[in-house]
């Protein structure tokens, strides 16, 4: 086993409003990381935002993608989600939810009714991942995984613990079905806890603080949130809690093929963007029923 190291330390580089619902901070890929994060495409941090109570729920309405996934981590509030594809879920902090978009669906997320009616505050984490080309046109899929089918590892130090969501960690799988390589951790460190974190070398790792003070790989991290890259080499990352810590590790094999965005489209051309567009346009992704 060898130690990664930390490459650099990055704070948010946009801020802005995902319908009415998500104030977000985006920390890539407007940060200028793309490559280096790959197969990771964006991650947006939404909250904690506190919100008052209504009676027509906020949130984003119907939209499409193409060409990637979504996956959205809750710790605080509740999302509902309904798609073109008839699949419909609430997650509450906790639950996970993963969602294929490949050949092309259109969805909505809106701030679940009961948070919407009494407010409170509303944090999750959005994040984008990139299939490879020969997936890219996969039939949409829905993954709602709940907060007790994760399973834990416990880490050193009382209270420190590890959520698998997806990938393998010290022999335990996560219930998440991925199209290549990815882990993900959901990690809580109580304060003063010393631990390694063992990775698959030679996939991109990056961490997103979302609260606490820590040392990454002998780094000290402050002033979370924060995202810190960690190079290729090496499997082994040591962290020391300062303070309480909520950490989101990410870890992935690069794909290595071009990259053509537009919007919620993620293709490998821009020809192949071209058609997305008219496809949504003209209703091949499907359309949401009026509730």
């Amino acid at each position: 086993m060898s130690a990664k190291k930390l490459i650099s330390l990055h704070d948010a580089g946009s801020h802005h409003w995902v319908g009415d619902g998500f104030p977000v901070r985006n920390f890539f890929p407007s940060t200028g990381l793309e490559t280096e994060v790959s197969p990771f495409l964006m991650l947006d941090y939404a909250g904690p935002t506190d919100f008052k109570p209504t009676e027509k729920p906020r949130g984003v309405g119907e939209h499409p993608h193409r060409g990637f996934e979504t996956v959205t981590i809750a710790y605080q509030g509740s999302v509902d989600h309904r798609d073109s594809g008839g699949n419909k879920g609430t997650i509450f902090p906790g639950d996970v939810q993963w969602m294929t978009a490949g050949s092309g669906i259109v969805h909505e997320e809106m701030h679940e009714k009961e948070f919407a009616h009494n407010g409170g505050t509303f944090e999750m984490v959005q994040l984008w991942v990139n299939l490879p080309r020969v997936h890219k046109m996969t039939e949409p899929k829905y993954q709602a995984l709940i907060s007790k089918d994760i399973p834990q590892v416990r880490l050193d130090g009382d209270d420190s613990f590890a959520r698998v969501i997806g990938g393998t960690f010290n022999g335990v799988t996560g219930p998440a079905s991925t199209f290549s390589p990815v882990t993900l951790l959901d990690v809580r460190l109580a304060a003063g806890t010393r631990t390694s974190v063992k990775l698959e070398a030679g996939h991109n790792v990056v961490i997103f603080i979302l609260s606490g003070s820590l040392q990454i790989a002998g780094r000290e991290v402050s002033n979370a949130p924060k995202l810190a890259l960690l190079d290729t080499q090496g499997d082994e990352i040591e962290l020391v809690a300062r303070d309480a810590s909520k950490l989101l590790i990410m870890s992935g094999q690069p794909i290595d093929e071009p990259i053509a965005s537009y919007g919620p489209f993620v293709m490998n051309t821009k020809e192949e963007l071209m058609t997305a567009i008219q496809d949504y346009q003209t209703g091949k992704m499907g359309h949401l029923s009026a509730v």
